[in-house]
């Protein structure tokens, strides 16, 4: 593609990541996400998604035009993810951990699939056929939630009203039980994406590869797709342990395994380290729907979108400093420098802790 260089394809990544934020901190700040219901707002953000992909595909023929239109796609997104969260809420309010579940799962099934497709040898298709195929689901997508609209525990509760005012999202943050969620979800995020970043790299560099026989692309799809049966696992558990214990649970096994594995790679056999790694990935993102669950239950339900919503757009700045960080100190250090993903999930398990005493009983923190 335009002979890009790795460095290309990073500029590229952070275009849509930097359009996420943008547009994360524009409907939660202004309320948008909650002014409006919440099925329309995907709508919008999906044909608008599909158009910027395919601008992309059709329109981009440099770094610079690409960059452009991934920022437009990035923008986009703000619309679907967390506006899509509030869609469950509003759904299954009764089993928010569990449905979300399903949602975060699919995510991570998604990010696996290009390194599955590499396992499989796949390029019957150039990348314009690829990105123009997935702007097709996506109005196919905005069509479905047309037809479903919004879930009944919004659609007859009042919205935020015109003269609310524009930062009242910041009134979530009031909320010691929001706090705590959201502390829990941020040290998440500082682990999660630069996981899934670096994992090709730790097989590449360690016996993870020999040992079980298969190349670098079919055990990074293992491994990062490991987190979507690490999510579905964890949206059953919690329907009986609580989201909170689910959460936390998997955010002190996933920083777990990343310590044992910087200090181990060099000593445990292959298949342990193969077994580390998937338990690793199942892991790493079975916390993220229960944060979330906990999150729209914490704060008022005419916020419940805008609160998402900013929660994403913090989270999401954060992995802008743990993705280049975690892979320039592998880069230069070698695989123990994974270690750094560590202090992630160890402030997270704090921030819930500290935040979570003040929280007023029934809010399902500290038993749920």
């Amino acid at each position: 593609m335009w002979h890009a260089t790795p460095a290309d394809i990073g500029w590229l990544t952070s275009a849509v990541q930097a359009g996420f934020i943008a547009g994360t901190l524009a409907i939660s700040l202004t309320g948008l996400a909650d002014r409006f219901p919440a099925s329309r707002i995907f709508v919008a953000g999906a044909i608008a998604g599909a158009l910027g992909n395919a601008g992309f595909a059709l329109l981009a023929h440099g770094i610079g035009a690409g960059m452009v239109w991934r920022f437009l796609v990035g923008l986009s997104l703000a619309g679907i993810y967390p506006v899509g969260m509030k869609l469950i809420v509003g759904w299954a309010p009764e089993r928010t951990g569990a449905a979300l579940a399903v949602l975060v799962g699919m995510l991570t099934l998604g990010t696996a699939l290009p390194q599955g497709l590499r396992a499989l040898g796949a390029g019957l298709l150039a990348w314009q056929g690829v990105i123009l195929a997935s702007s097709v689901l996506a109005v196919l997508a905005a069509a479905m939630i047309f037809v479903l609209g919004d879930g009944p525990m919004f659609r007859h509760r009042a919205r935020v009203r015109a003269g609310t005012p524009r930062l009242g999202v910041l009134a979530a943050f009031g909320a010691p039980a929001f706090r705590a969620a959201m502390w829990g979800y941020f040290g998440h995020m500082w682990e999660l994406y630069a996981f899934w970043t670096v994992v090709p790299l730790l097989i590449a560099r360690t016996s993870l590869g020999v040992a079980s026989g298969l190349g670098v692309p079919a055990l990074a799809f293992a491994a990062i797709g490991a987190g979507a049966l690490g999510c579905l696992a964890g949206g059953r558990l919690s329907r009986a342990l609580g989201n909170a214990r689910v959460a936390l649970g998997a955010l002190a096994i996933s920083g777990l395994c990343g310590v044992v594995f910087a200090l181990g790679w060099q000593v445990l056999p292959g298949a342990w380290l193969l077994a580390l790694v998937l338990i690793w990935g199942a892991a790493v993102v079975a916390d993220s729907p229960q944060f979330s669950a906990l999150a729209a239950r914490a704060c008022p339900p005419e916020l419940v979108g805008s609160a998402l919503a900013i929660m994403n757009a913090i989270g999401f700045a954060i992995t802008v400093v743990s993705i280049p960080l975690v892979s320039f100190a592998l880069d230069h250090f070698g695989v123990g420098a994974v270690l750094l993903l560590a202090p992630g999930p160890a402030c997270g398990l704090a921030g819930f802790a500290l935040a979570a005493r003040r929280a007023v009983p029934g809010q399902g923190l500290s038993a749920r």
